[in-house]
């Protein structure tokens, strides 16, 4: 599938009809990247339908409690809880999960909607670029470290947990991974976040629409893993919003953002809406591998399912659990046991 500019107009242009709602009573929801724009909209949809828990995970202690009391005063639900996780540390990440594990509570939607969009390279930890440590190692990390938790779930509760990562439209945009990038001896994924190979190609430029390719990769390798256990993973695009995402980008690309944020910009609530849905759509609708977007499964970009895509994603998937592995002592018996 390809996404003329007309296509994603007349999505942003597109009437929505209300919010997705079911019956949470007795369940658990984890939303990573919660207190602003698209996740504290989803938060207070979620909220609206009562959950037994609902765990708004980020990573500023002040803004999530100030979030905790917004979502309270405007939804009426007072119990929702903070975490913290920082994106930019495999030891904040494993710090997470361990306290989940240790929780021993059930686990039936999580969301891993936290993310970077920088033009400009920023270290995160061990000088991997900043972008693609959080959305496609930290991310990832964070999500094989709660399966065991959602499978627990799904065999205690006979019910079936719904894995959602925030993905793009714009990973439409990427025809093609750099030839460089995927020649690399060093792999796909170092490439990718390695200072002097950014230096020398302009690698940059597109790093937000390749970290988002990524995130669509991760979600399907991770489908085709998790055939015989009882999770659903899906990607979801929310459309084109008002968000704080691109308050990093340089000033010129700002202004521009923000003429094209007056012209299309959908509202948070909205992009909150379909994240819920893809979160909450019935399985006979959303299945274990879909790409989510704008409230109705569609299918992936021409790359990601050409012979070249394919190869790379499968490439990606084993280069990521070789890295998590390093990182994290847990992953490889989760991988082991889960999937």
């Amino acid at each position: 599938m390809k996404l003329p500019m007309s296509a994603l107009i007349a999505d942003q242009r597109r009437k929505y009809g209300p919010v997705l709602r079911v019956d949470l009573t007795g369940k658990t929801v984890i939303l990573v990247g919660a207190n602003t724009g698209l996740g504290f909209e989803a938060c207070k949809y979620f909220a609206s339908m009562k959950p037994a828990r609902l765990i708004m995970a980020c990573r500023s202690e002040s803004k999530g409690n100030a979030a905790l009391a917004k979502l309270a005063a405007e939804t009426g639900y007072k119990t929702a809880e903070l975490w913290l996780v920082d994106l930019a540390s495999f030891k904040s990440v494993t710090a997470f999960a361990d306290k989940w594990e240790a929780d021993g509570g059930r686990l039936d939607i999580l969301v891993l909607n936290a993310g970077l969009n920088h033009m400009k390279y920023e270290p995160a930890q061990d000088n991997w670029e900043a972008s693609v440590f959080v959305n496609n190692v930290a991310t990832p990390l964070l999500a094989l470290r709660l399966l065991p938790s959602m499978n627990r779930t799904a065999e205690r509760y006979s019910v079936r947990p719904r894995l959602v990562v925030v993905a793009s439209d714009v990973h439409y945009w990427v025809s093609a991974l750099d030839k460089r990038v995927v020649a690399s001896k060093t792999g796909i994924i170092h490439t990718l976040a390695d200072q002097k190979f950014l230096a020398c190609s302009g690698g940059m430029s597109d790093r937000y629409f390749v970290t988002k390719l990524l995130n669509v990769f991760f979600v399907r390798s991770l489908a085709d893993h998790l055939k015989s256990a009882k999770i659903t993973a899906v990607a979801v695009n929310p459309g084109y919003c008002y968000s704080e995402l691109r308050r990093s980008l340089p000033l010129h690309l700002r202004i521009a953002d923000r003429l094209m944020e007056m012209a299309l910009a959908l509202p948070a609530a909205v992009g909150g809406q379909h994240i819920v849905w893809a979160a909450l759509a019935d399985d006979s609708i959303v299945k274990n591998g879909d790409y989510a977007s704008v409230s109705e499964v569609r299918e992936v970009s021409d790359y990601a399912l050409s012979k070249d895509g394919v190869a790379a994603q499968a490439r990606i998937w084993d280069e990521l659990l070789d890295i998590l592995k390093d990182a994290d002592g847990s992953v490889a018996g989760i991988v082991q046991d889960n999937l």
